[in-house]
């Protein structure tokens, strides 16, 4: 394994952790919020000494990593970025224990919005606004490591290169930092647009900001305790079905629109995206008593977009249609999680085909994937069974370590099913969401580790454990 090369790459995801604390630290003495500056202070060192660390370790290395190699520097940027945001809960006023002051860092790094915080409007401002850069800088590593690493060409069960052309290898001079300069200005650019029309339509600022945060990442912090104390009118309510949108859809959508590219031939699986959201926003519009059109709606884009964040509670009879579209998740390259859109509707038209070829075995299929002139290979098909069948293996074992913490069956299928989505437990997918601070340290640790897999995929884990059992 290249480690010194490696360490030279995760060095360069430290310091934006640095930057964020000195945001916070101005933030902090400007609004005179100082009961958790130095917190902030200690986080600023902690990233720049890491930093510095791992970048004079790695600075002579020989810096192109194989596949391998990227999926281990994945998870180090996991555990060593989750480990530096962990600094100020744990160093807060709020006597936060080292594994909740961890759990809630990987959840707002993985954008998956469990909390052990059960009064957020109560919180230090600046510790709000920490939790929501969590999230911001968790969604845009993530759509980094979409494009950079998970676009390998030998291993590529993320699929990318149906809808990206991928980088054939991580050149350092050219690839990383031209991707990351551009994703960064797309992320960013898209973030102020939210932020600038929640601002426009009366929400409040400190508010308008933390959640255009959340919403682009995916991510299901909020900066009060329920949605429905920002948002109180249709306008907004408008605004953020059009947020949701974006963070569900290719994340070149926008960008490409005014670049004036052909959006149709890239952007077939957002086409696709969509029709499926109007089929399945009509379904539960028409077979709802008291149906409220927006909230519908909502509720449909917060599931496929793995956010989680709700205006309105569900009935117990639509819970779990709500966790069923959280499985399908939006687009390939989106912060979304699940097991996308994409994937499924490959097995599905490959199933229909190999079921017709039964039936009439001498005619010639249409093999394209839907809505493009891509065609649909083995090797497409074997991959996206393979991503089904690890997620519900990891459904199965995650569900088998949380009954161990008392948690009933449903309950435990229902957390492992949005742990793995990386979705928010919110009252439309349970009656009264969990309390994760009374969970076991076990039961915290499980989850972590499975909040991760829900990013990297089950297949990752596979990968690493087979090529260190090959040097054995």
């Amino acid at each position: 394994m290249n480690f010194k090369g490696i360490s030279y790459y995760l060095s360069l995801f430290c310091f934006p952790i640095g930057f964020l604390s000195f945001l916070n630290i101005v933030y902090s003495s400007y609004s005179n919020y100082l009961l958790n500056f130095s917190s902030y202070v200690f986080t600023l060192l902690a990233s720049l000494i890491f930093g510095f660390v791992f970048y004079f370790f790695g600075k002579k290395s020989y810096r192109k990593i194989d596949f391998h190699e990227q999926i281990l520097l994945i998870i180090f940027i996991y555990i060593v970025v989750s480990s530096l945001i962990s600094i100020p809960y744990y160093f807060s006023i709020y006597q936060i224990s080292i594994i909740d002051s961890l759990f809630e860092s990987f959840s707002g790094f993985t954008g998956t919005g469990f909390t052990v915080f059960s009064n957020v409007k109560y919180l230090d401002p600046t510790l709000i606004l920490w939790r929501s850069f969590s999230q911001w800088i968790g969604g845009l590593y993530f759509l980094i490591f979409l494009v950079l690493f998970f676009s390998n060409s030998q291993f590529n069960f993320k699929l990318n290169n149906i809808i990206h052309i991928p980088n054939k290898s991580l050149n350092p001079e050219v690839n990383i930092k031209k991707t990351s300069y551009e994703l960064f200005f797309i992320y960013l650019s898209l973030t102020i647009l939210i932020f600038i029309l929640f601002s426009l339509s009366n929400v409040r600022l400190f508010n308008g900001l933390n959640l255009s945060m959340s919403l682009i990442s995916s991510g299901g912090f909020l900066p009060t305790n329920d949605l429905n104390s920002i948002i109180k009118n249709n306008t907004q309510a408008l605004i953020l079905v059009f947020s949701f949108l974006i963070a569900l859809l290719n994340i070149y959508l926008v960008f490409n629109f005014f670049n004036k590219k052909n959006i149709k031939s890239i952007h077939y699986e957002d086409f696709g995206i969509l029709v499926i959201i109007f089929v399945l926003i009509t379904i539960l519009t028409l077979t709802k008593t008291n149906s409220n059109l927006i909230n519908d709606i909502l509720n449909v884009l917060t599931s496929v977009g793995t956010s989680g964040l709700t205006l309105n509670k569900s009935s117990d009879n639509l819970s779990l249609y709500f966790l069923f579209l959280t499985l399908i998740g939006g687009s390939l390259l989106s912060n979304s999680s699940g097991i996308k859109y994409m994937r499924i509707s490959i097995l599905l038209k490959a199933s229909y085909i190999e079921i017709l070829r039964l039936v009439k075995p001498n005619n010639i299929f249409n093999k394209n994937i839907l809505f493009s002139e891509k065609p649909i290979t083995n090797d497409t098909i074997k991959l996206s069974f393979f991503v089904f069948i690890s997620f519900f293996i990891s459904l199965f074992i995650l569900s088998s370590l949380l009954i161990i913490d008392d948690i009933n069956f449903e309950k435990s299928f229902k957390l492992s099913i949005l742990t793995l989505t990386n979705t928010a437990n919110s009252y439309l997918y349970n009656e009264s969401p969990i309390e994760f601070a009374n969970l076991l340290t076990s039961s915290k640790i499980s989850l972590i580790i499975f909040m991760t897999i829900g990013k990297i995929e089950l297949l990752s884990v596979f990968l690493i454990i087979k090529k260190i059992f090959i040097k054995i």
